[in-house]
């Protein structure tokens, strides 16, 4: 995912000229007044997580969101949850990436921008790290991510332009341990040694092999897999292909069982406000609201559009919807009405009126899902089998 202030109005890409704090604040601020006191939530399924982190100005919500999935994995497991190093995962993905831009002689998007299969894929090769052993040097704070990307995108530029530098490989990544810090190569852990690989297998014990990535896309064949097309997908992963009203069933078995879901998605539509910790979509569209109506959109429960699936597929086509950011789906809530809703964590710490939890409705989810990521034995078993996994 790119970070959402570089997502309005584009498909990841090119960032945009205005500042990322100003669109950040300014979602984080979004639209009415308190809405805990118009909505009542009870939770249906509750998963257990970890507590609520900030990514702040810089593009990783797609580590801190996939690094606190695989957290609640371990929870799940029946083992004591760890702290995750998101960073750690962002710094080795940059360096695949940066490897991958040479590769396709610069046909590739550059920045902070990753995938949840970036989360599993950098566990497997590199291993993981608890934030006590790598804090990124506050990779994050203003003007942090700016500065690293000018100083490599030059070098990564640099190398596929004009002679062939074979040095560019171990500038790249000095250049990136120099802004994020340099990894350790052995650290201690509650009194014990480890490496990366080390800790991953005998703490995290995790294995990625056990995580699959879907989407629902009606340019591909369904229940086949399929690249995931968006700029930001460096890896070329691809993802399973499912029927539009799968996504929710598949979310919604998970759940039951005990399994949380790493979901990128859309956040700069209207009907999302990080404020108020609600996100759905209105049955009239913005533009034709009153002002009183505008106002009013998180007072209370409001009625949907219904989803269709050409809607879904023209707002990916049409650029509306952009996969900008990524967040935990952690369990289910019921509204004052007996609608169901997404419990969803974020990574934009403790600010807003859930304490950095958003109340997510399925047609939401049906809608502006990019991608999601959970563990194949939470799919149910129907799905499973059209899948061949």
């Amino acid at each position: 995912m790119k970070p959402v202030w570089m997502a309005v109005g584009l498909l990841f890409g090119s960032t945009v000229g205005f500042a990322q704090d100003n669109l950040v604040n300014s979602l984080k601020n979004n639209q009415s007044a308190n809405s805990t006191g118009s909505f009542t939530f009870t939770p249906v399924i509750n998963a257990e997580a970890t507590s609520v982190k900030n990514q702040k100005s810089s593009g990783t919500c797609w580590s801190y969101s996939t690094n606190s999935f695989l957290e609640s994995e371990m929870i799940r497991s029946g083992k004591k949850p760890v702290d995750l190093a998101d960073l750690f995962t962002a710094r080795n993905a940059y360096i695949e990436k940066g490897i991958n831009y040479v590769r396709m002689h610069g046909a590739l998007t550059l920045g902070d921008g990753g995938a949840c299969h970036d989360v599993t894929n950098m566990l497997a090769k590199y291993g993981a790290l608890p934030q006590e052993a790598y804090s990124g040097n506050d990779y994050g704070s203003p003007g942090s991510s700016d500065r690293m990307n000018k100083l490599t995108e030059a070098i990564l530029k640099k190398a596929v332009e004009g002679k062939f530098d074979p040095t560019w490989k171990a500038r790249y990544i000095a250049t990136i341990d120099s802004c994020m810090g340099a990894v350790p190569e052995k650290f201690t852990y509650e009194g014990k040694e480890y490496t990366p690989k080390t800790f991953a297998k005998e703490v995290v014990g995790l294995n990625p092999e056990d995580y699959v990535e879907l989407s629902s896309f009606t340019t591909a064949p369904y229940y086949q897999k399929t690249v995931l097309m968006v700029p930001d997908n460096w890896s070329f992963d691809q993802v399973y292909n499912v029927q539009m009203n799968d996504i929710t069933d598949i979310i919604d078995n998970a759940l039951k069982k005990g399994f949380t879901v790493a979901w990128a998605t859309d956040v700069s539509e209207k009907g999302f406000s990080w404020k108020n910790g609600v996100a759905y979509v209105p049955a009239k569209d913005f533009e034709s609201m009153s002002g009183d109506e505008k106002k009013a959109m998180f007072n209370g429960p409001k009625p949907e559009k219904e989803i269709t699936v050409e809607m879904r597929q023209a707002a990916f086509d049409n650029y509306e919807t952009t996969d900008d950011h990524g967040m935990q789906i952690t369990g289910i809530a019921k509204d004052q009405n007996g609608k169901e809703y997404y419990i969803v964590k974020n990574s934009w710490g403790a600010t807003n009126d859930y304490k950095g939890y958003l109340y997510v409705s399925k047609n939401f989810v049906k809608y502006k899902t990019t991608a999601f990521l959970l563990n194949k034995k939470g799919i149910p078993s129907d799905i499973r089998k059209k899948l061949s996994i």
